[in-house]
């Protein structure tokens, strides 16, 4: 039986992969909340680690934000990603655990870089400057997986989705990403009956979409792939892979989405003082079709998933 070790599982994406990771019978899943380990302390993290001696990791602990967050918070970004991921890549290393994944973020990729994005594209231009923090700590994980794999042989792997939503996301007004920020506002307009909705930016932006289910399966599909398939579709310092859809939309157009879903009838409007970010951030999920994995959740049925689960949640979800 496996022994199996969730980070941020209290998380959206972590909560997802252990739930996924439930419907196996050969596993043993150990998780830990904040409460019981602190991933920013790295002397708890190495004994827990060394106690345990797990056989893979799920590395899906991070502090995550939307643009106002990530604008207004830099210094916590940057510090608290870079500890969590030095902590556990390293402790892992110290206690012997050979297979590791790394779960990163598409923000990775330059600005300006082309479209679709390729896992090549790294490192090849200016980041967006809104989520460079963060974005500069993704990096770090992902080179830090890669350099133990080169120098000590181990098996750290990356996954880098492209924008996340779900059951157990963050629904904060203000500090949360775009779907669940959308989902709560046209729900309390709908309740307070007001004529109109403003969303933020101008609408034109192309972003994509994946439902965290999708990313979770991506995730455990690409840990438990064989070391020469996954050798075979990846290089020594370009192991990452990206997870996404392939498919994206117009802010415009998943702000209507979101409207339909959750029933709001009134006017929407855009400020466009708000930031827009990158004009478009589409992944190339080519690499991981070749693998032999592909979405199952279209956008629309997600939402409607989505929604359902605040709906069911309102009195515990985060924000």
């Amino acid at each position: 039986m496996k022994k199996i070790f969730v980070t941020g599982h209290n998380g959206m994406v972590g909560s997802a992969i252990v739930r996924q990771l439930q419907k196996q019978t050969d596993v043993e899943i150990i998780t830990a909340s904040r409460k019981e380990l602190n991933l920013l302390d790295q002397k708890a993290v190495f004994v827990f680690l060394a106690e345990h001696k797990f056989d893979e990791i799920y590395l899906a602990a991070a502090k995550v934000g939307g643009i106002v967050a990530n604008n207004t918070y830099p210094a916590e970004f940057i510090f608290e990603n870079l500890s969590i991921q030095n902590n556990i890549i390293h402790g892992a290393h110290l206690a012997d655990t050979q297979n590791l994944l790394f779960l990163g973020s598409s923000c990775i990729y330059p600005k300006l870089a082309a479209q679709p994005m390729t896992e090549n594209a790294l490192l090849t231009g200016t980041l967006e400057p809104t989520n460079e923090p963060y974005a500069v700590a993704k990096i770090a994980g992902i080179k830090m997986c890669e350099s133990y794999n080169r120098q000590y042989g181990r098996n750290y792997r990356s996954v880098m989705p492209t924008n996340l939503y779900g059951e157990n996301d963050n629904f904060h007004p203000e500090n949360s990403h775009v779907i669940p920020a959308l989902i709560r506002r046209f729900h309390e307009a709908k309740l307070n009956n007001l004529s109109e909705v403003v969303a933020w930016g101008s609408g034109t932006p192309k972003r994509e979409f994946l439902h965290v289910d999708d990313m979770a399966a991506a995730s455990i599909f690409v840990m438990q792939l064989n070391q020469e398939t996954y050798q075979s579709n990846t290089q020594e310092m370009l192991s990452h892979i990206n997870v996404g859809t392939g498919v994206d939309c117009t802010i415009r157009e998943l702000v209507e989405t979101v409207a339909k879903v959750t029933g709001y009838k009134g006017e929407i409007s855009y400020d466009a003082t708000k930031p827009d970010g990158a004009p478009r951030k589409l992944m190339n999920v080519d690499r991981l079709a070749d693998l032999g994995w592909k979405y199952s959740i279209e956008l629309e049925q997600g939402l409607t998933m989505t929604y359902q689960w605040f709906l069911e949640n309102q009195n515990t979800v985060r924000g």
